[in-house]
């Protein structure tokens, strides 16, 4: 019990935790595996939406995305309600349903090299303990949706962290995958936001920049492409 209330106690920190500097976390190297099994496809998973500078993130960049310096920070997986979602690496659990959103349950496993990855909007309260060892590929929940219902665009959000919890990754690098092919597959490429100032800025999956949490909005583009519904700033 006194374990287990020391590994609360340290998740709890870490949310308020000073972000960690470049010099302790692991660099990408595609050391980290999918979080779905099987091949994707219209009946199994694909690919809906990138992480990073995306249309989406743009046109809430003020409220939903406003903490996120206005970026989509993680990647958006596809797939039907009730889909086994795997542990991408080796790690430890650090937290089930714990305070980071992406309703209505989610994960936290830390990984070595000071990386952390969330698993978001399950189904259902994932059965792993805080403090169990994990290996890649290894069930960690069930794929759901935001609303809790499996009606609207049922899908998983899967994050990649510092283990503070304060800075956040584009897991593009960090995992093994034909990135190439997951994108013409699914819409991974047809949404990103673009500055017409500088219009090559942040359009590739591997481009996306980092997102510190609470940081100031870095897509507040002079000249935004498409421009927001209404002309809406």
């Amino acid at each position: 019990m006194g374990g287990v209330s020391l590994l609360l106690s340290a998740a709890a920190l870490a949310h308020y935790a000073p972000a960690l500097p470049d010099s302790v976390i692991a660099r990408p190297a595609r050391q980290f595996g999918l979080p779905f099994g099987g091949a994707p496809g219209p009946d199994t998973w694909l690919l809906g939406q990138g992480y990073g500078n995306t249309t989406g993130a743009y046109r809430q960049r003020r409220s939903t995305y406003g903490n996120l310096q206005g970026l989509h920070a993680g990647l958006d997986f596809s797939a039907p309600c009730g889909t086994p979602v795997l542990a991408i690496g080796d790690g430890v659990v650090a937290e089930v349903d714990g305070p980071h959103g992406s309703p209505p349950h989610n994960v936290v496993i830390d990984h070595a090299g000071n990386l952390s990855s969330l698993y978001g909007h399950l189904r259902v309260r994932s059965g792993l303990r805080v403090g169990q060892r994990v290996k890649r590929g290894e069930p960690i929940g069930e794929s759901g949706d935001s609303q809790g219902t499996c009606v609207s665009a049922p899908h998983l959000h899967l994050e990649l962290r510092d283990r503070s919890h304060q800075r956040l990754f584009n897991p593009v690098p960090y995992i093994a995958a034909d990135w190439d092919s997951l994108a013409l597959a699914g819409s991974f490429g047809r949404g990103y936001e673009y500055d017409l100032a500088a219009p090559r800025k942040w359009q590739t999956p591997e481009s996306q920049p980092e997102v510190r949490r609470g940081g100031p909005l870095l897509n507040e583009f002079p000249r935004p492409w498409p421009p927001a519904p209404g002309g809406a700033r």
